[in-house]
């Protein structure tokens, strides 16, 4: 399962990715010599009008292979060495003006992008908008609650919420749609277990209201995830599925006060009192340690590292009609692109643990994870992973689009005149060291996940 849908993800989203610079291509005239899925030697193929498609050894990329369009890096690889300067042809790619390349080489990003607002949007007009199961709160972040919503702060952990303003809560988007659709003004938040109420002062605009709903957490169990192989977790014996009944005798709230209790114990051991299958048992873990920023304070942290993910929530779909999917669509995409971007920031300033940076490994134990689930998740994490796809190909890294982007900007800059084809091989070359180091170094960390650290 987890090798077939490896295979799936990447050769759709490697396909949606060359497509459109395929199509942009073809539309503004220039002659596509070849359409390749994998990289290196190629291993089968046909030629159909003036392109060759062919699939090719290496499924970890493509290309699209136009004329005109030299590339250094593999010329250089292949033991050959820059060109004479020539006179480009009238359906070579650097015979076009300098709108039309930049549109040929941004194509495939956009196609990523599409491909996901596509899919959220689809999953919304099938299945629904999801939202997670539960009413009870797991947490309230009280740092990032705006002016007039800090009443939020003194609902208890595990309370179940019952109505926000007059509205009846029946799973989690009710709440956070109850605080985000409200009219600015007086709201009372009512709940159970223990019973209680809140008022608070809804903010005017948008993105305050969000921020309000965002800073309650659902309630999650205090159950085992996935556990990363060679983790702390995976060394103390404990296994998906397994409930953390209490951290040194001291019982935990649902997951949030599992994170409570282990966070502010780096290097430490340890004994955690486990239930699997109907039998309490104990397991002694010695956590790790990571450099992360706080939840509760903005602060840089050294936290304690278990190895263990969230577990899945149970989720439930809200029909919408076709425009409410469309915007669900255009949301997800957003959403999941502010996701990522804050992640790569996070990891230049350090505020993530470079060693969560993953590779090819980690794409498939995500895809087949995804596929177990059910086909909207697998379509889900596709779409996920096709927005990441269009961002790690904007850095401005020679040989990724946004390093050839970075070209052309150049060229624009000095009036139409281009740097020199050895110019463009020295960083190219640079380009390919810096991503061929990325890559070594996400292997090695999904090898330091499978086998010990």
């Amino acid at each position: 399962m987890t090798i077939l849908a490896t295979v799936i993800v990447l050769g759709v989203l490697i396909f949606v990715h060359e497509l459109g610079h395929f199509w942009a291509a073809k539309l503004v005239g220039v002659e596509v010599q070849r359409f390749s899925i994998g990289l290196g030697p190629r291993v089968w193929g046909i030629k159909w009008g003036e392109t060759e498609y062919v699939f090719s050894a290496i499924p970890l990329g493509g290309y699209v292979k136009m004329g005109g369009m030299e590339d250094e890096v593999l010329d250089k690889v292949e033991g050959g060495s820059a060109k004479e300067p020539r006179v480009p042809g009238p359906r070579d790619f650097d015979g076009k003006p300098i709108w039309a390349r930049t549109m040929v080489i941004s194509a495939g990003v956009i196609m990523n992008m599409v491909f996901a607002f596509v899919v959220y949007a689809t999953i919304a007009g099938v299945w629904g908008v999801p939202h997670y199961a539960t009413t009870k709160v797991g947490k309230v972040y009280e740092r990032f609650l705006p002016q007039g919503t800090e009443a939020l702060a003194q609902i208890p952990t595990g309370a179940d919420i019952t109505l926000v303003g007059d509205r009846a809560v029946e799973h989690w988007g009710d709440f956070q749609g109850g605080i985000v659709e409200a009219t600015p003004g007086p709201l009372t938040v009512q709940y159970l277990n223990p019973a209680g109420r809140v008022q608070i002062e809804v903010p005017t605009e948008e993105g305050d209201r969000r921020r309000a709903a965002g800073a309650v957490a659902w309630w999650t169990d205090s159950k085992a995830g996935t556990v990363e192989s060679g983790s702390p977790a995976d060394k103390a014996g404990i296994e998906e599925g397994d409930e953390i009944l209490s951290v040194d005798g001291v019982p935990v709230a649902g997951w949030h006060g599992f994170l409570d209790a282990i966070k502010p114990r780096p290097d430490e051991r340890v004994e955690l009192q486990i239930l699997r299958d109907g039998r309490e048992l104990t397991r002694t873990v010695t956590l790790e340690s990571q450099r992360e920023e706080s939840l509760d304070t903005g602060e840089m942290v050294t936290a304690g590292k278990i190895g263990i993910w969230q577990p899945a929530d149970e989720v439930v779909y809200t029909p919408v009609s076709p425009t409410e999917a469309v915007v669900a669509g255009y949301r997800d995409t957003v959403a999941v692109t502010g996701m990522i971007l804050g992640f790569l920031k996070d990891l230049v300033t350090g505020n993530v643990d470079p060693s969560s940076v993953g590779s090819i490994v980690t794409i498939g134990q995500a895809s087949g994870q995804a596929a177990a689930r059910g086909l909207e998740y697998f379509l889900g994490f596709m779409a996920l992973f096709s927005v990441n796809l269009a961002i790690l190909n904007l850095l401005p890294i020679p040989v990724l689009d946004g390093g050839h982007l970075v070209f052309l900007a150049i060229e624009a800059i000095r009036g139409g005149n281009p740097l020199s084809v050895e110019q463009r091989l020295r960083w190219s070359q640079v380009g390919f060291v810096v991503l061929l180091g990325i890559m070594v170094w996400a292997l090695s960390n999904d090898f330091m996940r499978l086998f010990g650290r």
